[in-house]
């Protein structure tokens, strides 16, 4: 098939629910909650202020030693944005991290982890992503000093929403769409994420005021054990650490503040459940 059946489910369930009040209201949680888009595809002034006339319209750079990266328009305008893209096409883009010209998105775009985005949530984030209104805004195109992988694996196939009764499954689908363990996971020489230690922070990321050294999200040393379930939620919400410290924006807490109690309790037991690790896995 050209198109991978999760993909085409979720592009039936689009048009099928193309009036369907609830299909956007999903969307919209996604968006401005755990999955953040907009703090990475928001346009952005000289000072990195948020634009919010100017929607998703791109422009943030992202700077690294590997590339120079910028946030491309995810508006429906049809010359500089995805307005000419099909659902499927947006999907695949998103899911499988191949634009409708079969090139590779590079990172920072965590494709890995978002082809975990169950078929329905698919469906709900990209009818969010059309009902935006059209903003015009050129980007230029990114620059990699490193070879773009073919792909990020096969076709997805169907995936589907764990059922939030499910608690730790559905908190580890929650950090899985908000890409926590992107940041929070440290990488080898070569960039790649060490999954066996996984949680244990140590990246150094490039954010508005400077570097800034992801933290352990484990229970091991130097992480969540001496935290409290509030204490963490704030950390979250509202990016103050268990000792009063304000931390750096360039986690999304403007975004995460909108995630409901339910999905914060699930995410919060997600990672206590997470294996112990030390700082960066060290």
């Amino acid at each position: 098939m050209r198109i991978a059946a999760g993909i085409a489910l979720a592009v039936q369930a689009a048009a099928s629910w193309a009036g369907d009040d609830a299909l956007l209201v999903r969307g919209d949680y996604l968006m401005n909650g755990v999955v953040a888009c907009a703090n990475c595809h928001i346009a952005r002034s000289d000072k990195g202020a948020p634009l919010l006339d100017k929607g998703l319209s791109g422009g943030m750079v992202f700077a690294d030693a590997a590339f120079t990266a910028y946030a491309p328009n995810i508006t429906p305008d049809p010359e500089t944005g995805i307005g000419k893209w099909t659902d499927a096409q947006i999907g695949k883009a998103i899911r499988e991290g191949i634009r409708p010209d079969g090139s590779v998105i590079g990172p920072p775009m965590p494709i890995h982890f978002y082809r975990n985005i169950s078929d329905n949530d698919l469906a709900a984030i990209i009818a969010y992503l059309k009902a935006q209104p059209p903003v015009r805004h050129v980007v230029q195109k990114s620059t990699y000093h490193i070879p773009l992988p073919p792909n990020y694996g096969p076709p997805v196939a169907h995936v589907g929403t764990p059922a939030p009764a499910d608690t730790l499954n559905y908190g580890q689908y929650l950090a899985n769409i908000g890409h926590c363990m992107d940041c929070h996971t440290p990488r080898d020489s070569k960039g790649m994420l060490v999954t066996a230690h996984l949680g244990a922070g140590g990246q150094v990321l490039k954010g508005p005021g400077g570097d800034v050294i992801t933290p352990n999200l484990t229970s091991g040393k130097g992480g969540l054990a001496s935290w409290s379930d509030a204490q963490i939620e704030r950390a979250i919400r509202k990016g103050i650490d268990k000792n009063g410290r304000h931390l750096a924006p360039v986690m999304a807490f403007y975004w995460y503040n909108h995630i409901n109690d339910s999905d914060m309790h699930a995410l919060i037991a997600y990672l206590r459940a997470l294996k112990p690790q030390p700082f960066g896995g060290k």
